[in-house]
C-alpha cells in the first residue's frame, strides 16, 4: 500500500481537492439541501479513484523516460518496485471504480464520467507532441469543483466555473515551474514542455502571467460570491488574498539560474494555498 500510494503520490490530491470540496459545499449551500454525508464520501471517493488512475497512467505511460533521467529514476516502476503489469491493473480498477462511482451519483455525472477520464488520462500523452501538456495537466484538475458541483445539482453554474479557470491557470502555471528541472533532459530526448519551447526566462514569465489570470479568477469569484449572498462575512475575500499572496510568494523562490526551491514552491507554497483558500471560504459558507 505505501508503494501504490507513492507511485500516485497521493499527498499532491491536496491541490485539487479543497477545491472539489469548495463546489460541493457551495451546491450544498445553493441548493439548500441539509448536507449529505453518503454524497460527500462519494465526491472524495470520486476525487481519490480519478487522480490515482491518472497518476499511475503517467507513470506507467513515461517509465522508459523515468527509468533514464537521474531525477525520476528512483521511481517505483524503474526501480523494479512496481512491475508496469500491476501499476496498469491498478489504472484500470481504479478507472473503473471512478465511473462506479459516479453512477451512484446522478445520471449527469455518470455520462460525463468517460470525458474526464480522456482529460486526465490522455495528459500523459501529451509531452510527446506539444508544449502544451501544462495545460492539460490544469484542465484535469480544473473539473474537481464543477464536477463536484454538478454531483449535488446536476447543472452547471458560473461560481464553480470560475473557480475551475482559476485552478486551470493556477496548475498550468506551478506545473511550468515544476519542469523546469527537467528542460535539458526532455530537449535531449525532444520531449515538449513549456521551458522547452521557450527557455527558463520566457517559462518563468508565462507562468507570471498565468498565475495573474487565476488571481483574477478568483477575485471574480469571491465578488460573485458576495453579489449573491450579501450576508456572506470577509473569510472569502481573506481566502482570495491569502491565495494570492501565495502565488506570489512561489515566483520569489525560483529564478532561471536557481531552482534549489522548486520542490519549496510546487509542493510546499502550492498545497498550503489551496488548504487555506477552500477551509476559508467554506468556514464562510457555514457561518
Amino acid at each position: 500500500m505505501k508503494n501504490y500510494l507513492s507511485l500516485v503520490k497521493f499527498s499532491h490530491t491536496i491541490f485539487a481537492l479543497p477545491f472539489a470540496l469548495l463546489g460541493f459545499f457551495l451546491a450544498t449551500l445553493e441548493s439548500e439541501q441539509a448536507l449529505s454525508f453518503r454524497l460527500f464520501l462519494l465526491v472524495v471517493l470520486c476525487m481519490v479513484f480519478a487522480r490515482s488512475a491518472a497518476m499511475a497512467f503517467n507513470r506507467y505511460l513515461d517509465r522508459d523516460i523515468d527509468e533514464q533521467n537521474p531525477r525520476t529514476a528512483t521511481r517505483e516502476i524503474p526501480a523494479g518496485v512496481i512491475s508496469p503489469k500491476a501499476a496498469l491493473a491498478f489504472v484500470l480498477t481504479n478507472s473503473l471504480l471512478f465511473i462506479a462511482t459516479t453512477w451512484f451519483i446522478n445520471e449527469l455525472c455518470f455520462l460525463l464520467s468517460p470525458v474526464a477520464l480522456l482529460v486526465i488520462l490522455g495528459y500523459s500523452y501529451t509531452k510527446r507532441f506539444t508544449f502544451l501538456c501544462h495545460f492539460v495537466l490544469g484542465l484535469g484538475l480544473s473539473l474537481a469543483p464543477i464536477g463536484a458541483y454538478l454531483s449535488v445539482i446536476g447543472q452547471f453554474d458560473l461560481i464553480p466555473v470560475l473557480y475551475s479557470g482559476a485552478v486551470l491557470l493556477w496548475v498550468s502555471g506551478f506545473d511550468i515551474i515544476y519542469a523546469l528541472q527537467d528542460d535539458e533532459f526532455d530537449r535531449s530526448l525532444s520531449l515538449n514542455s513549456v521551458p522547452v519551447k521557450m527557455g527558463r526566462p520566457g517559462a518563468l514569465r508565462l507562468s507570471n502571467l498565468l498565475h495573474a489570470g487565476s488571481a483574477a479568477f478568483i477575485l471574480a469569484a469571491a465578488w460573485q460570491l458576495q453579489s449573491a449572498y450579501p450576508e456572506f462575512q470577509w473569510l472569502h475575500w481573506l481566502a482570495a488574498v491569502v491565495f494570492l499572496g501565495l502565488l506570489f510568494y512561489q515566483h520569489t523562490l525560483v529564478r532561471p539560474d536557481d531552482l534549489s526551491k522548486v520542490n519549496i514552491a510546487f509542493f510546499t507554497t502550492n498545497g498550503i494555498a489551496s488548504l487555506l483558500f477552500g477551509g476559508l471560504v467554506i468556514l464562510d459558507i457555514y457561518l
